[in-house]
């Protein structure tokens, strides 16, 4: 069940939702019995298939964006897209900081990005992330 649990609060973390992983990690990493390889590497594989749904949402929506119902307005698009634009993929390696991670993944999605270089800079971000958190708990707990 911890595993079941942290891999979707990493999940819906990674989306747009307003979801944190960290505090389900560092609980894990220390009332669980499972190895912190496994519970870092679960966190890791959730977040960065969330960050996949935001990725795949972002090539699909901009056919919507005539609609009534589409969440970004014009000048936001154009706004994001001038940033990513402007600074490119590697703008990917800050997709695990709160608040603006998530749209830089959409955004990327939204620019057409390669999903292999997308996935390789995710993954780099995502897992040093998690990495850098067992290292304070350790800090913290040791």
């Amino acid at each position: 069940m911890v595993l079941i649990v942290l891999f979707f609060s990493a999940f819906g973390a990674a989306t747009l939702l307003p979801l944190q992983s960290e505090a389900v990690l560092i609980s894990s990493l220390h009332y669980s019995a499972y190895a912190p390889s496994l519970l870092i590497g679960v966190a890791s594989i959730g977040n960065i298939l969330g960050s996949c749904v935001n990725w795949y949402l972002g090539r699909s929506l901009l056919h919507f964006q005539q609609k009534r119902w589409f969440a970004f307005r014009p000048e936001q698009i154009v706004k994001s897209q001038a940033l990513y634009a402007k600074y490119g993929s590697p703008l990917l390696l800050l997709s695990w900081v709160p608040v603006i991670g998530d749209p830089i993944t959409l955004i990327a999605g939204f620019l057409k990005e390669s999903f292999i270089r997308f996935i390789l800079l995710v993954t780099l971000a995502k897992v040093s992330r998690y990495l850098v958190l067992y290292l304070g708990y350790l800090g913290v707990m040791g």
